[in-house]
């Protein structure tokens, strides 16, 4: 099923058998989100919400950003899946969901905002409002729920609260926001201390407030309480799901109407339109970070339940004698696709406990789509690969990392856009790039996305030495674009792009300047050689490397391709030298991470990943057979 925009409001999930006069709210509990730009403190704002409302006890170990307990969050900082919560608050139940702050992982926003009634949009208050919060404010208000502003990181010296709160007021106007939706309540925070104020403070200054009490207030007053028809039957919104070694598969819902008891039967509304009837054998609440036990659950709550393993995303529980079905969760469609296959190398296997099979990678993505509503996996001509399709390179990316460390050996392909036809014509997702450089720069980095078909948009100078450019890019040229512009910027620019949508195929862009060094034999890379190729480049790896035919060693400093003997040593003879030899120095290798790795390839290059390595190799190992194959490209003969 195409993917859609998501434009079903909560009311009109709610008032499915009644009118507005005939509904009744549950004034106990709030639902609300948390979104924000990456890096902009949601997490740690929960982290603050939680310790405040006495789900930690006061000697209790817990870990900074405790709702980032996946691996990868905490070594790469940043919130990759969404999380729900609960907290307690003066006789009030607050659930709420804390979403990634990265466009790639925008299904994961999509699919929290369907839970809730109401959003905190955090803003830095030094950085304002960038492309991530452009993304998750018009998915709110599409939605059609309120909001509530949070200018976080008050404290921060180069905070400017009365510029950002400016620079808000103008994106809900962009946005065509109605006059209801701009008149939001605005809180001063600083979630690091945990403390929140309706009083603006100065710029660099902290919130009056000892405490998060005035967050809490408008979230009561703000956020409206669930609302649902005390006539309907049950219908429950499987938006989540999780498992456990003792339960299966757990779907997490929300329950628009209805209750749901433990052990009661239940309609299972599949989404191919058919009705199953089953039984709900656990049902689970959220109390800060535990699921705990639970008799029976009604509208409004956020529940876990378990007893049905086949169950997915966008399905709904409702009354097995009165099924009414709930609208399908639907998010935007993938703009970045790669091919993600078995390992052809020839050290595939070579790893001990490796799963190498096609049968079982295939397996792990059709797991991985039980989850992930933004991902699309398409056959090819292979049977052992598979085209992967997600909404930008650091999600895929993201994916290939989790398989790795799962012990999967693959093969990936270079990111590409995946663009489709609109009135005849080829188009091509296009991002919106967002950048800060110190004002030297700006010359640099305004060619460097100019050679990528990027279009300047707006220009903004603080006066702070500073400048922010915003482009429109095509996603493909993006492709790559961070390392370089880091070096380009000695590491200083700041750089984040989110989806905008198509526009008519930019023509040719230029891919990366120089070439790869490629080894021309297998055996281990030697000290001899690689001293004397690091004239002709950078190199990827350190001596005593196993190599093979076809695997990329380094980057050549021309723009044309060259195979070298990396695992020549030095001839060892008799005779005895009068003179003291000199001291080979070998320069540091460059190591590639796997998103590294993936930016650096070409067309006709891929990257090898197995658990304890990240190479990089020609498509077409052998060196004779790439050349014939340069040489009908050159005469334009059919590949």
């Amino acid at each position: 099923m195409p993917a859609q925009q998501q434009t079903t409001t909560t009311t009109a999930l709610h008032a499915t058998h009644a009118t507005a006069a005939d509904l009744a709210t549950r004034d106990d509990v709030r639902n609300v989100a948390i979104v924000a730009h990456v890096d902009h403190g949601k997490t740690t704002l929960v982290d603050a919400m939680l310790w405040q409302s006495g789900a930690f006890g006061a000697h209790a170990h817990v870990n900074e950003r405790v709702m980032d307990s996946n691996d990868l969050e905490r070594e790469k900082g940043i919130t990759i899946l969404a999380k729900n919560t609960a907290v307690q608050h003066g006789g009030l139940t607050i659930n709420i969901i804390d979403t990634p702050g990265h466009a790639d992982f925008g299904g994961e926003v999509e699919r929290g905002l369907s839970m809730v009634d109401g959003v905190v949009l955090l803003v830095d208050a030094s950085e304002g409002p960038l492309p991530q919060t452009r993304f998750v404010l018009r998915k709110t208000l599409e939605a059609n729920l309120p909001v509530i502003l949070v200018i976080n990181k008050v404290d921060r010296p180069d905070s400017r609260i009365a510029e950002v709160i400016d620079q808000c007021y103008e994106l809900f106007i962009d946005l065509d926001a109605s006059e209801e939706q701009i008149e939001f309540p605005i809180v001063y925070a600083a979630a690091r201390a945990g403390r929140a104020s309706l009083n603006r403070p100065q710029d660099g200054g902290m919130p009056d407030s000892e405490n998060l009490e005035p967050l809490f207030d408008v979230i009561r007053e703000t956020v409206p309480a669930p609302v649902y028809d005390p006539e309907a039957t049950l219908q429950a919104h499987v938006t989540n799901l999780d498992a456990s070694a003792y339960l299966g598969r757990i779907a997490l819902c929300r329950i628009h109407n209805g209750t749901i008891k433990r052990g009661q039967q239940a309609a299972w509304c599949k989404t191919d339109g058919s009705i199953e009837r089953v039984k709900i054998t656990e049902l689970l609440r959220t109390e800060a970070l535990e699921r705990v036990p639970a008799e029976s659950a009604g509208p409004g709550d956020i529940i876990a339940i378990a007893g049905i393993p086949e169950i997915m995303i966008g399905e709904t529980l409702a009354d097995p004698n009165d099924p009414h079905p709930l609208p399908l969760i639907t998010v935007d469609e993938p703009a970045i696709s790669m091919t993600i296959g078995t390992n052809t190398s020839p050290l595939a296997g070579r790893e001990k406990g490796t799963k190498v099979t096609a049968r079982l990678v295939k397996d792990r993505l059709d797991r991985e789509l039980v989850g992930n509503v933004s991902l699309q996996v398409i056959p090819t001509e292979r049977p052992d690969a598979w085209e992967v399709r997600g909404r930008g390179e650091l999600a895929l990316a993201i994916l290939v990392e989790t398989m790795r460390r799962e012990g999967y050996e693959l093969t990936v392909g270079r990111p590409s856009a995946v663009t489709r036809e609109i009135n005849g014509k080829v188009h091509e997702p296009v991002e919106r790039l967002s950048i800060d450089v110190p004002e030297e720069f700006l010359g640099t980095v305004t060619q460097l996305v100019s050679v990528r078909r990027g279009r300047m948009e707006t220009m903004t100078n603080h006066g702070t030495g500073w400048v922010r450019l915003t482009f429109v890019v095509p996603s493909r040229g993006l492709i790559g674009f961070r390392t370089q512009f880091l070096t380009e910027t000695r590491g200083t620019g700041i750089a984040h792009h989110v989806f905008e949508g198509y526009e008519p195929w930019a023509g040719v862009i230029r891919g990366r300047q120089n070439g790869s060094l490629v080894a021309d034999r297998s055996g281990a890379s030697a000290a001899y050689a690689m001293f004397n190729i690091q004239e002709r480049g950078s190199l990827f790896l350190s001596p005593g490397t196993e190599v093979y035919e076809g695997m990329i060693v380094g980057e050549n400093s021309r723009m044309d391709e060259m195979d070298v003997n990396i695992t020549k040593e030095k001839k060892v003879t008799n005779i005895r030298q009068s003179n003291a030899e000199e001291l080979e120095r070998l320069v540091p290798p460059r190591l590639l991470s796997l998103e590294q790795a993936l930016e650096f390839c070409a067309d006709d290059e891929c990257v090898e990943v197995t658990p304890t390595a990240v190479r990089l190799r020609k498509v077409i190992l052998d060196g004779k057979e790439r050349g014939r194959m340069r040489g009908r490209v050159s005469r334009g003969e059919q590949v």
